[in-house]
C-alpha cells in the first residue's frame, strides 16, 4: 500500500514537468508547421517574423512575413486549437461512457453536427453582423441534438446503455445522415464544390477571428470538461460507484454532452468534419500519462495540437503546391495508428 502511495505521489510531482515538456514539444511543432510549406521559411526567419509581431513592431514588408502573418499563422493556431479542442472531447467521452470507441465522430455528434453546418451554407442561413455565426450555431444545435437522440434511441434499445447499442446507433445515425447530406448536396448543386470539399475537413481559408472563436470555445467548454476530472475518474470505475461518493450524476453528464457537443459543433462549423483526432490522441497519450483523467485530460490538450498540426503540414507539403484535406490526412494516420493500438492492447491483454 504505501508503495503505491510512493509512486502515485511521484506521478504528481513530475507532473509539472511533464506538461512543460508538452509545452515545448507543441511550441517547437508550431515553429515548424509555420516555417514549412510550400514556400520554406528558414525558422530563424520565422522566430525574428514572429517575435516583432508579439513586440508590436510593424512587420517588414516581405513575402516571407506576408506569408507567416497572413496565412500560415491563423491556420496553423486554428488547427492546434481544433486538435486541441477534438482531442480533450474525445477523451471525456471515453471516459464518461466507459467505451474505448467513443468520440464525436463515432458516435455521430461529427455527422450531426456536419449536417447542420451544411445545411447552413446551402440555404445561406447567416446572423447579421457575425460572420460563421449561423453555420456555427446551427452545427451546434445538430451536434447536441445528434448526440441526445442517439443516446436515447440506444436507451430505448437497452436500459443499461452498452458500448456495443450506443455504437451500433451511432454508426446507422452517420449512415442516415449520410444520406441526408447527399440528398442536401443534390439542391445545393451551386455550391457542390465549396461543400464537397468542406465535408473532408479543410482549414485553409482560417482566420484570426475564427482562432479566437476556437479559443473562446476551448477555453469555456474545455475548462468545463477539465473541472469534471475527478467526476470522470469515478465514471471511470462505475456509475454506483460515482453515486456513491457523492457524485451528482445526471448532471455531470449532462453538463459534459453539452461541453463535448459544443466543442464539436465549433470545430466542425469552422474546420469540417476532421476525424480520429478525438478518438486516437486520447488512447496515445494514454499510454504516457496513464487513466487517471486529472493528468489525461491537459496532456490531451497538447497531444491533439501537435497531433492535427502534424497532419496538417503533411497535407500541405506532401503533394505541394496541391494541398489535400485535413480530414483525409487525419483518416488515414489515425485508422493505421487506432489498428497498431488495438492489436497491441490485445496482446497485453490476459
Amino acid at each position: 500500500m504505501s508503495r503505491g502511495r510512493i509512486r502515485t505521489s511521484g506521478r504528481e510531482a513530475y507532473a509539472l514537468p511533464a506538461y512543460a515538456a508538452f509545452a515545448a514539444l507543441t511550441l517547437l511543432t508550431v515553429l515548424l508547421c509555420v516555417s514549412a510549406g510550400s514556400v520554406s521559411i528558414p525558422p530563424a526567419q520565422t522566430l525574428q517574423v514572429l517575435r516583432d509581431a508579439l513586440a508590436g513592431r510593424p512587420a517588414p514588408a516581405t513575402a516571407a512575413a506576408s506569408i507567416l502573418l497572413s496565412s500560415r499563422l491563423p491556420r496553423v493556431l486554428c488547427v492546434a486549437l481544433t486538435g486541441a479542442a477534438l482531442s480533450v472531447g474525445g477523451a471525456a467521452m471515453q471516459g464518461l461512457l466507459k467505451n474505448p470507441l467513443a468520440d464525436g465522430s463515432t458516435l455521430g455528434v461529427s455527422s450531426g453536427a456536419s449536417l447542420g453546418a451544411v445545411l447552413a451554407i446551402a440555404f445561406g442561413i447567416q446572423i447579421p453582423g457575425l460572420p460563421f455565426a449561423g453555420t456555427m450555431v446551427m452545427a451546434i444545435m445538430f451536434a447536441f441534438g445528434s448526440l441526445l437522440l442517439i443516446l436515447t434511441l440506444a436507451w430505448r434499445l437497452d436500459c443499461t446503455l452498452s458500448t456495443n447499442t450506443i455504437i451500433l446507433i451511432g454508426v446507422i445515425f452517420t449512415m442516415f445522415v449520410n444520406s441526408v447530406l447527399s440528398l442536401v448536396i443534390t439542391f445545393a448543386s451551386d455550391r457542390l464544390r465549396s461543400i464537397t470539399f468542406w465535408t473532408m475537413g479543410s482549414l485553409s481559408g482560417s482566420s484570426y477571428p475564427n482562432a479566437l472563436v476556437l479559443l473562446g470555445a476551448l477555453a469555456v467548454c474545455g475548462g468545463v470538461i477539465l473541472a469534471h476530472a475527478r467526476e470522470l475518474n469515478a465514471f471511470a470505475i462505475g456509475e454506483d460507484n460515482a453515486r456513491s461518493v457523492g457524485v451528482d450524476v445526471r448532471r455531470v453528464r449532462l453538463t459534459i454532452l453539452i461541453a463535448v457537443s459544443a466543442l464539436t459543433g465549433v470545430c466542425v462549423s469552422i474546420g469540417g468534419s476532421i476525424a480520429f483526432v478525438g478518438l486516437v490522441t486520447p488512447h496515445v497519450v494514454r499510454m504516457v500519462t496513464g487513466p487517471n483523467h486529472r493528468r489525461l485530460l491537459p496532456a490531451s490538450l497538447f497531444g491533439g495540437a501537435v497531433f492535427l498540426m502534424l497532419c496538417d503540414l503533411a497535407a500541405r507539403v506532401v503533394l505541394r503546391p496541391v494541398q489535400l484535406p485535413i480530414g483525409v490526412v487525419t483518416s488515414l494516420i489515425g485508422a493505421v495508428v487506432f489498428v497498431l493500438i488495438f492489436f497491441r492492447t490485445r496482446r497485453q491483454a490476459p
